[in-house]
């Protein structure tokens, strides 16, 4: 699993824990039914020191304590699995957000004000992100040898959930951005750091954070005038603008790096609109 996933169940349970505590539990073997049920209900509802969660959220968490719990029965350490029969909250299936082919020229357009060294990097960052469909975690943690611009390929090698690797094809406008990039103004950020390979750097001449990378994308949407512009989104616009222009689910996932077709297929939903306005525009009995 992904660092970030280990550290979101590592402080599920950590709260867990305390949960137990609270309510007299020492060993694994007293607690039962009732207090992981109000473990959830806690989620839920949140207290003084913890905000309420929202059902994905608390689904995360349930499933890491149902984890353990199965872990602890395996294990010997007890006799019965008190969580067996708790179930994660049900989620509201979500439709992925995405912006128009116009709304993301415009942002991209607004990565920066001139050619300096930081904005050939925004927009280098903007194009890839958009142009490939990456992760920001896979963007941030990319290397200089990753990308390939001197060959036919021209492409960028992604590093997935699960340390996947998948080789995305680099569209013209990213094989543009990051070439500027690479030649105007990388070697003149990482001359003020000590030295890394990553392709993507901070002021500082260090590698890009994804806290930075997020700052970026923020300043350029707040330049363009676009609201709740996220890097995932820009992964969800790529996902929907390929499919709207035809392009196979099957190879939209590949693109993605998703492990599944069914992950994928979410996308679909999302052009529906699309099929319907068409569908609008061309049938002879649709029209008024």
């Amino acid at each position: 699993m992904a660092a970030n996933t280990l550290a979101s169940y590592r402080r599920d349970l950590l709260r867990y824990v305390e949960h137990l505590k609270n309510r007299g539990r020492v060993t694994f073997g007293e607690v039962a039914e009732a207090d992981v049920t109000a473990f959830l209900s806690a989620l839920r509802e949140g207290d003084e020191e913890h905000q309420a969660l929202v059902a994905s959220s608390a689904a995360r968490a349930v499933s890491a304590v149902r984890g353990l719990h199965r872990f602890a029965l395996r294990e010997g350490v007890c006799r019965h699995d008190p969580a067996h029969e708790v179930h994660p909250p049900r989620q509201l299936k979500r439709l992925p957000k995405a912006i128009s082919v116009d709304d993301v020229e415009r942002l991209i357009a607004a990565s920066g004000p001139d050619d300096a060294p930081l904005t050939l990097r925004n927009r280098a960052l903007l194009e890839l992100l958009y142009g490939t469909g990456a992760r920001i975690s896979e963007a941030v943690g990319l290397a200089v040898d990753d990308v390939d611009l001197g060959t036919e390929a021209q492409r960028v090698r992604l590093r997935g959930k699960g340390g996947r690797a998948r080789l995305v094809p680099l569209g013209r406008f990213a094989r543009e951005a990051l070439g500027a990039y690479l030649t105007r103004a990388r070697p003149r950020i990482a001359s003020r750091g000590r030295g890394t390979s990553g392709l993507f750097l901070n002021a500082r001449g260090g590698r890009l954070t994804r806290q930075g990378a997020w700052e970026v994308l923020q300043a350029a949407a707040e330049r363009g005038g676009l609201n709740g512009v996220s890097p995932h989104m820009l992964r969800h616009s790529f996902a929907t603008h390929l499919l709207d222009g035809g392009a196979d689910v099957r190879v939209v996932q590949e693109l993605l790096g998703h492990a599944s077709v069914t992950t994928t297929q979410v996308y679909t939903l999302v052009t529906v609109d699309k099929l319907r306005e068409v569908y609008a525009a061309a049938h002879p009995r649709t029209r008024h």
